[in-house]
């Protein structure tokens, strides 16, 4: 059985891909790869070369698959590489391009193998075995989900990575108010102090799925994530034509809060909903407000998931912050196969040490949460 490479998913028939998917979460459907190609945000000039790999059968149907993207850089990754590449610039050794299976710009746990667990081992295998040959120094696999895990558990010159990232559980609350009886007095007068700032400030709330918004109400939307990345000096990794195209192909997974002061909007957080869980992704803010970063992302997003009875609520990469508000630890995994011998035992070795590192803190930050009966958790 042969293995294609899609450098264009959009010459195969959504059916197709997404026939492979056992998942309803959105960021691997051909929808969302799709427009991420589609939109410009990946693709020539980005960095992120689509690479998408294919084993196929005797008819040219699909048996197994994996988004991929040959990569120059590192970034929009989530998971840090960096000191590798740096390390091998000193050695001589060339780290880019590498591979990568993964979502852009997501951080988010899902599939990353698609397929039956046989077919799927056969397109690592063979994949692997030829990456010299492609001139790629690596293949990364990044936040796996619990199947993929356990077809790159001890097989040949694959590493594990551990991270650490926070999600919010639906304990079965019936509203805001139940959810705060929970947390600890001080915690609780916290938050409550917190949406009390924001609401004094006569800001409201209004959630929109995707068919709701308007162009105009886009450019806003866009404008606001924008915003995000031009405040630290850098560039966006999304286009404007993504929020647009995404609207278009996948509207019921779209999920976006407009705050509004005065009834002019003033800052969004943009998510998408599937399943039982809402995917926190995106958030902008136009002006300076006291406390509405946390109530537009976290507070409302909570408010919205027991409403809806989602059990999960997913705000995206890093944690501190979340963890104060309810949003417990969770590891997540990537897997790591690098061509150079003494790259990979080194990298084994500072992996090993990690780890350690990771578990200890997802363990410290677990006792920290504001929970009244932290066991819970």
């Amino acid at each position: 059985m042969p293995i294609l490479t899609l450098d264009r998913l959009g010459d195969l028939p959504a059916a197709q891909w997404n026939a492979l998917l056992a998942d309803p979460q959105p960021f691997v459907q051909h929808g969302f790869l799709s427009v991420l190609e589609d939109s410009g945000s990946v693709g020539p000039g980005t960095g992120w070369q689509p690479a998408h790999r294919l084993l196929v059968d005797a008819h040219g149907t699909p048996l197994a698959a994996l988004p991929g993207y040959v990569k120059q850089h590192s970034y929009g990754e989530y998971v840090f590489d960096m000191a590798w590449a740096e390390a091998c610039a000193r050695a001589g050794i060339d780290y880019y391009p590498k591979l990568l299976t993964a979502v852009p710009f997501t951080p988010v746990s899902g599939a990353r193998l698609l397929g039956d667990g046989v077919t799927v081992a056969q397109l690592l295998d063979e994949l692997s075995a030829s990456l010299p040959e492609l001139g790629l120094s690596s293949w990364h696999v990044n936040f796996t989900d619990v199947a993929a895990d356990q077809v790159l558990c001890g097989r040949d010159g694959w590493l594990e990575r551990l991270g650490c990232q926070f999600l919010w559980h639906n304990r079965g609350y019936r509203d805001f108010a139940d959810f705060l009886d929970q947390l600890t007095s001080r915690k609780r007068k916290r938050l409550r102090k917190e949406r009390e700032q924001v609401a004094g400030q006569g800001i409201e709330f209004d959630w929109c799925e995707g068919r709701q918004l308007s162009e105009s109400e886009w450019d806003f939307v866009y404008a606001c994530y924008a915003n995000t990345y031009h405040v630290r000096g850098r560039q966006p990794y999304l286009t404007r034509s993504f929020f647009s195209l995404l609207a278009e192909r996948l509207p019921e997974t779209i999920r976006v809060v407009l705050a509004r002061q005065g009834g002019r909007a003033v800052a969004m957080a943009f998510s998408l909903q599937a399943g039982d869980t809402l995917y926190g992704r995106y958030w902008g803010c136009l002006g300076d407000f006291d406390r509405l970063h946390f109530e537009t992302c976290f507070y409302q997003g909570i408010d919205y998931a027991i409403g809806q009875g989602l059990q999960r609520f997913d705000a995206g990469a890093q944690g501190e912050h979340k963890l104060i508000r309810g949003f417990e630890p969770q590891l997540t995994r990537s897997w790591h196969y690098l061509c150079h011998p003494g790259l990979r035992a080194a990298v084994a070795d500072f992996l090993l040490q990690e780890r350690a590192g990771v578990q200890l803190y997802a363990q410290q930050a677990r006792e920290l949460l504001p929970y009244r009966h932290a066991e819970q958790g």
